[in-house]
């Protein structure tokens, strides 16, 4: 039996340490908006500011705790500051020199909206259509326990704002923060879409590994001749064999081959083309910088790491899900940014309460709590999710006690020296 009161007042001390921890450097005011309002998207699992202030439970109207909330969301600019916290935290829990980094392009989409600042026409990832919205680019390392996604960058953009570029400008800036924040032994990941020169450029000049989808359209060096990459992928018909499961949790059959290939714009850098067969009619074709003396091992890990993708696609879906992102109600692009940030955190915190308390008796009560009809999924972040609103909305006060007073140095200024000295005391 779940005492509800207790594991309530575990979660908030243990969220407090958590935003205590990536609030450093922060003045009190912002230290204590980050606090509320990722405490409110967790309680209320929504990002309106109404559900949020509502988490609250303040003692005083709820207009004037959203309107609180709402102009410090439109002013607030530590947002490197409190990333970089964060990915130190992130860092504790995950081997840097095997960790999977995975990069995915996501949108925000907001077919309904007129008014919202620099709105632009983008392709709805879950529709296939043209509408109107923003653009995402999203970074994730999975923990070394379970392999759950923990988020380690994001921003929103658009192509209607003042001083936009290009997506692929972006794209480097998220490579550009990956670099300066992990080590480049860690295994970038990437799909189709960052199958360009731009992004072999980067990744060769500094000596990072990779993994990237290739398109069919890809002309490589083969034996000393250019040749399309489909032309050299079905010569092999697989010389390795391993199973896998694909996220409905079916076995597939996989057949491998490792091919040494060279790219016709950097012909000096050999690659390894890994030729899948196994998902789909076409096999998937993988490029790749890893090496390893024994081939088969060498297929293996470039297939599973990824295949390991599709974890960015589950965050990804939570995200928008669970805190029903594309529903967001702010105006300026500020704010929408600053919103996405802090759902991101929660969506962080989650992730390393799965990984930190993994088998700890907290996390089991969580479990209990989250009441699975079908046993426990091996993605936990929905039942973690729901079981800390489900807690959370069951006590009678918010978290405004938990976070501790600022302590006052007890060394004394000049200004109080000097008007303690008029005072003739």
């Amino acid at each position: 039996m779940v005492n509800y009161s207790r594991l309530g007042y575990e979660i908030k001390r243990d969220f407090t340490n958590f935003s205590l921890n990536i609030s450093k450097g922060l003045k009190r005011p912002q230290e204590k908006f980050v606090h509320q309002m990722i405490y409110g998207i967790l309680a209320g699992n929504k990002l309106h500011l109404s559900e949020i202030a509502r988490s609250l439970k303040e003692d005083i109207t709820l207009k004037k705790t959203i309107d609180r909330l709402s102009k410090n969301l439109g002013v607030f600019k530590d947002r490197d500051t409190i990333m970089h916290n964060y990915i130190s935290l992130v860092k504790r829990h995950i081997k840097e020199d095997y960790a999977v980094i995975i990069i995915d392009n996501s949108d925000i989409a907001k077919p309904a909206s007129k008014k919202l600042e620099a709105l632009s026409e983008i392709r709805d990832g879950s529709t296939g259509e043209i509408t109107q919205g923003y653009l995402t680019i999203e970074a994730a390392v999975l923990s070394e326990k379970g392999k759950q996604p923990l988020p380690v960058y994001e921003k929103v953009f658009s192509a209607a704002e003042k001083g936009f570029i290009s997506e692929t400008h972006e794209n480097l800036c998220c490579l550009q923060s990956l670099s300066e924040n992990f080590s480049e032994k860690c295994v970038r990941t990437l799909d189709r879409g960052f199958d360009a020169n731009d992004y072999y450029r980067y990744f060769l000049k500094r000596k990072e590994r990779f993994v990237i989808r290739a398109k069919k359209n890809r002309n490589v060096i083969y034996n000393g001749k250019t040749c399309n990459i489909m032309d050299v992928a079905n010569k092999y018909k697989g010389s390795y064999r391993m199973d896998f499961k694909d996220k409905s949790g079916k076995t597939v059959q996989c057949k491998m081959s490792c091919i040494p290939v060279r790219l016709c714009e950097f012909p000096a850098n050999e690659l390894v083309l890994t030729v899948v067969y196994g998902f789909g009619e076409e096999p998937m074709l993988l490029l790749s910088n890893l090496k390893m003396q024994e081939k088969k091992n060498l297929c293996h890990i470039i297939t599973k790491v990824y295949l390991l993708r599709w974890r960015i696609e589950e965050y990804f879906r939570f995200k928008k899900q669970q805190f029903e992102l594309e529903d967001l109600r702010v105006m300026s692009l500020q704010s929408i940014r600053n919103l996405n940030l802090l759902a991101t955190l929660a969506v962080g915190y989650i992730g390393l309460t799965t990984s930190v308390h993994k088998d700890s008796i907290f996390l089991a009560e969580l479990k209990e709590c989250s009441k699975r009809i079908y046993g426990m999924p091996q993605f936990l972040f929905y039942a973690i999710g729901y079981a800390m609103e489900h807690v959370l909305s069951m006590c009678r006060t918010g978290i405004s006690g938990f976070l501790p007073p600022k302590v006052k140095s007890q060394q004394i200024t000049l200004f109080e020296y000097f008007k303690i000295d008029e005072c003739g005391i």
